[in-house]
């Protein structure tokens, strides 16, 4: 039995890694800074904590492939791991409540490239791997993609790691991920915007505008500027990455009807639009606007939406990602 001790340079889609004797924490903001990220009950940082799009790679020849951790705490909804192997699933498996260990079997027994994708439900703390041949890394080389939006990119509701939208598009379009999806935190943080600035990046996409319009925490005259604030912000040091804006897909009972801030989401897809014209009148080449009515629209409500006429549910998460593949990724050139 081969066993590797996980280290950070098996992880992708990370942004950071929380380091202890015999284990390691992937984290989707800079662990050493998290005080520097506040929010109203620490709730950016808590969805930070859980590794949505973060996955182990490796290649290895071996039929089966176990992955231990540590204990699995007491969860409301059960953790799953996807097994990838050239973008394709091939398994998928639920963790119970105080489970160390999983097996992947019956995987080809030849050299491959192996991709283990993280729940994006909770924090694992990662051990080792133990197959009955080699391990080697596999560092990704493909087109990196930075991935910015609300719940609905962090996609909690997916069916499982791997299909989420953000996953879905990332494997259609052969890409390098990093979800920073953050469930009821894309507020458009001053921080966030450094960090997309300073992550390596071939195309970036920001999915702005339902968590505002929940919260109102933004205004008529903020909305706006805070936009191009934080574009310009990410420019710094991505002069001329290509970066999509994307509109809020569908939600019924916010299309019209203003927020305590005075703002719906009709509204705020004209704004964000407007705010691409002018970041374009002012030089900007590469930056595009993409309505989210195309991605899940009117004609979707009854198929892909939960209840609530807010989030989609599994099988609307994956019409997102299969779209974004569609729609959006063949119009950027990265």
């Amino acid at each position: 039995m081969n066993n590797v001790n996980l280290t950070e340079e098996y992880f992708e889609g990370a942004v950071s890694f929380e380091k202890a004797e015999g284990h390691i924490k992937p984290w989707r903001l800079p662990f050493r800074e998290l005080a520097l990220f506040p929010s109203n009950n620490n709730s950016l940082v808590g969805c930070a904590e859980m590794p949505a799009g973060v996955r182990i790679r490796f290649a290895t020849a071996a039929p089966e492939v176990k992955l231990s951790f540590l204990p699995v705490p007491k969860t409301a909804d059960p953790l799953r791991l996807d097994c990838v192997i050239d973008n394709d699933l091939i398994d998928t498996v639920a963790l119970c409540e105080g489970q160390e260990e999983i097996a992947f079997k019956g995987l080809p027994g030849k050299d491959k490239t192996v991709e283990i994708w993280l729940s994006p439900l909770m924090g694992l703390s990662l051990k080792s791997l133990h197959t009955g041949s080699r391990i080697f890394l596999s560092p990704d080389m493909r087109k990196k993609w930075t991935t910015y939006g609300s719940s609905i990119t962090h996609c909690r509701g997916a069916h499982s790691p791997a299909q989420t939208w953000p996953a879905i598009a990332a494997r259609a379009g052969n890409l390098n991920l990093t979800c920073l999806g953050f469930g009821g935190q894309c507020h458009m943080d001053p921080m966030v915007a450094r960090l997309i600035r300073d992550l390596p990046a071939d195309f970036i996409s920001l999915k702005l505008g339902i968590n505002i319009q929940g919260g109102a925490t933004m205004s008529a005259r903020t909305f706006k500027p805070m936009v191009i604030g934080m574009v310009k912000i990410i420019r710094e040091k991505h002069p001329d990455v290509p970066i999509a804006i994307v509109s809020p897909i569908i939600s019924p009972p916010r299309e019209t009807k203003p927020n305590n801030a005075g703002m719906s989401l009709s509204f705020m897809r004209e704004e964000l639009q407007d705010a691409v014209k002018r970041l374009k009148e002012c030089g900007d080449a590469n930056i595009h606007y993409f309505n989210g009515l195309d991605l899940l629209g009117e004609a979707d409500v009854s198929s892909c939406l939960q209840p609530d006429l807010v989030h989609p549910h599994g099988d609307g998460y994956r019409t997102i990602g299969e779209r974004f593949a569609r729609i959006i990724l063949p119009k950027i050139k990265i």
